[in-house]
């Protein structure tokens, strides 16, 4: 039997082994493997010992020489020594391109696997064998003379360099929870040796792009930038040669996302652009995929899952100095709105734990985070019954909002998104709190009141209405009616008076329009929403009167308005046809946007004269020098002078100006509808701005 020992921590022998899988003559076996199998078995094809020594002998040698176990392609080509100082001997035949390891099945998320990484390493398991073989040469040392003699347990030292696996480049579309999703994603990459991000793609060794598959104008941009990592790719000498790329070898592409599961096989198939397709639920396989790349193979996997949450994986922030933060709590949706494509790229809903929620925020506050936003597909259906034994039937005890029905069975009942709040909001109280993008299904009271009662959970909500015609809503499946939405509004308004009620509008124009009065903020975040129907299939011009009214009549704080794209797969898409005519749905839109305007000018200036609490992000972009910029609870973007302030906290201190996280009060002086321009008063804290008013309050009831 021959065999090598690969830079990828795997043994290469061209004869069938002991739990290996014979392909062509060659077998690529984990050392971990094969060092475990030796460590416990005395006799294992004749000589243990001989094995165990001369992989602990080139071990050294790779210590000696500094050199890193990393994951290296195996070519037909002849080794070279630079390359590889470890070997034994090469087979005189040429190995084949394709090396088949012993792994999981290609399309076996690891996330079904254990979830705890941090098991014995390589030099455990090469000890354990140095050991045992050594013993067993001791005990036959009369009948074996020529035995030969065992190096000691080898220890890495301190002074070893692990040299980087490469760089990483990232791009990610669409909403915030794929925003969340790159921050778990660069998490797993980092454990696995990954450590290094770049801020060019031209630098990178490795292309993550996380794609969104909402509408048709995102995957476009998307296939525009693959486009331009493929010329990265096939151009790398070229490019290196005039100084364009830095990489080390031709980067891989990695597709991530909802576009990787919607668009697997027609990715891969463009000519050899990517080489990763990995989907929401399978992150955790990232490494191996790009293993199998390494290989010759290409890695996909797609499969979605039931359970998976990454709720065990702390993510990496990408932006390591912001003050607001995202944070994941379930994933999926069950809703199988006609029209939307999200239940089939997301998968079903799952909850993460309360219990890793609140750490993930706890270790967000002491890192100096003030404002965190609760992320999923349908956030507030929450429901953590990792703990709950008993089902029961839908309406027992899951309450929907008055009206509202669902077309999914809740069997289990855990504990639900007012209970998630309720926690956050008192464990945290100088902390504020949002969440997007609910279901006006899921608004019973409980959930509104605890929104009331705290003063940190900001008091604006994000209302899908999708249309404003009950029997485009009824094609839509949304399982509510325009009356049932109206007097949500009213409760919402009855039980929170101060709140902001925001929505989606999306035209059937394929162009996305974004109001005039949008802020760049706005404008940032607006992708977390799924987009309002404006047009959908079969809209004639009294269901469109009915959207205009709908507008009218609620009073929106904001709306974003996009084009509505025809998803494969869903129910609208088997379904129905998108039989508006373009120059209608422009005509619709615009009258759509005129509406939205009048309504949201009365929304800001009706908080002239009043005092906000803002939470400071930095200085206005226009004014850098002079200006400071934040959000008002209800979402909306202040702008004041910044000046020295007093401390309302601290008696007798001496006035500063704000700095990025503090709180300020402000005096609104006046709007647009875009943004309020106020003159700050004081530096305050969550709590203290709040106990105030409520002293105010009570003393003028007196």
């Amino acid at each position: 039997m021959e065999m090598l020992l690969g830079r990828s921590g795997t043994i290469i022998t061209t004869a069938p082994f002991y739990g290996g899988i014979q392909r062509d003559k060659t077998t690529v076996i984990p050392i971990w493997l094969l060092l475990s199998a030796a460590a416990t078995h005395s006799t294992l094809f004749g000589s243990v010992s001989l094995m165990a020594s001369s992989l602990a002998s080139s071990l050294s040698t790779i210590q000696r020489q500094r050199c890193c176990l990393s994951l290296r392609s195996l070519s037909s080509r002849k080794p070279r020594p630079s390359h590889y100082h470890c070997y034994r001997h090469f087979n005189k035949g040429p190995l084949k391109k394709r090396i088949f390891s012993l792994t999981l099945s290609r399309n076996f998320s690891q996330s079904h696997l254990s979830k705890n990484t941090q098991g014995p390493g390589l030099h455990h398991f090469v000890a354990q064998a140095t050991s045992s073989a050594s013993a067993s040469a001791s005990a036959s040392a009369s009948a074996a003379q020529t035995q030969p003699q065992f190096e000691p347990a080898l220890e890495v030292p301190p002074d070893i360099e692990i040299l980087p696996r490469g760089r990483i480049y990232h791009e990610t579309y669409g909403c915030q929870m794929n925003v969340n999703d790159m921050e778990i994603v660069l998490s797993i990459m980092k454990n696995a040796g990954y450590s290094e991000v770049v801020d060019v793609p031209e630098s990178a060794e490795i292309i993550f792009i996380n794609t969104c598959a909402i509408r048709d104008n995102a995957e476009q941009k998307v296939w525009q930038r693959l486009n331009y990592f493929w010329f990265l790719k096939r151009q790398w000498k070229s490019n290196v040669a005039i100084g364009r790329s830095q990489s080390l070898h031709p980067p891989k592409v990695v597709v991530l996302g909802c576009m990787a599961e919607r668009l697997k096989d027609k990715i891969l198939d463009a000519d050899k652009m990517v080489d990763v397709v990995c989907g929401p639920d399978a992150y955790r396989d990232l490494p191996r995929l790009l293993e199998e790349v390494e290989y010759g193979q290409k890695g996909i996997n797609i499969l979605l899952s039931l359970e998976e949450t990454y709720a065990d994986i702390s993510p990496v922030r990408i932006s390591k100095n912001s003050i607001s933060a995202f944070v994941s709590v379930m994933r999926g949706c069950n809703n199988m709105c006609s029209f939307c494509i999200v239940p089939f790229t997301r998968g079903r809903e799952r909850s993460r734990p309360v219990d890793s929620i609140v750490k993930e925020v706890a270790e967000l506050w002491k890192e100096g985070v003030k404002e965190v936003t609760l992320l999923g597909q349908n956030v507030n259906s929450y429901n953590d019954a990792s703990e709950i034994e008993k089902e029961v039937e839908t309406g027992m005890n899951w309450k929907y909002s008055d009206g509202f029905s669902s077309m999914c069975k809740v069997k289990e009942v855990g504990l639900r998104f007012s209970d998630l709040l309720d926690r956050l909001s008192s464990e945290f109280p100088e902390m504020r709190f949002r969440y997007t993008s609910p279901h006006p299904k899921d608004f019973p009271d409980d959930l509104l009141y605890v929104m009331r009662n705290r003063h940190n959970i900001c008091k604006s909500i994000h209302l899908p209405a999708q249309t404003g015609s009950s029997a485009v809503l009824e094609r839509m499946r949304r399982g509510y009616t325009r009356e049932a939405y109206l007097d949500l509004v009213q409760k919402i308004r009855r039980i929170i008076p101060d709140v902001g009620i925001t929505s989606d509008f999306i035209s059937g124009l394929l162009h996305a329009v974004l109001l005039p009065c949008l802020s760049i903020v706005a404008i940032l975040s607006l992708l977390s929403q799924v987009p309002q129907l404006v047009c959908f299939c079969g809209e004639t011009e009294e269901e469109h009167e009915d959207t205009l009214s709908l507008v009218k009549a609620v009073g929106y704080d904001m709306a974003y308005m996009f084009a509505y794209s025809m998803r494969e797969k869903t129910h609208a898409h088997r379904t129905y046809v998108d039989d508006v005519p373009d120059e209608v749905k422009q005509r619709r839109l615009a009258e759509l946007i005129e509406a939205f305007r009048e309504s949201t000018g009365q929304c800001f200036d009706s908080q002239i004269g009043s005092v906000q609490l803002v939470l400071v992000e930095g200085p206005n972009k226009r004014a850098p020098d002079t200006e400071l910029i934040g959000k008002s609870d209800r979402g909306h973007r202040v702008l004041f002078t910044n000046l020295p302030l007093p401390n309302r906290n601290e008696d007798g201190s001496q006035a500063r100006n704000p700095i990025v996280g503090d709180y300020v009060e402000v005096l609104i002086m006046k709007s647009t509808r875009a943004s309020l321009f106020g003159e700050a008063l004081a530096i305050t804290t969550l709590s203290s701005f709040y106990n105030n008013l409520d002293q105010e309050a009570v003393a003028n009831a007196s």
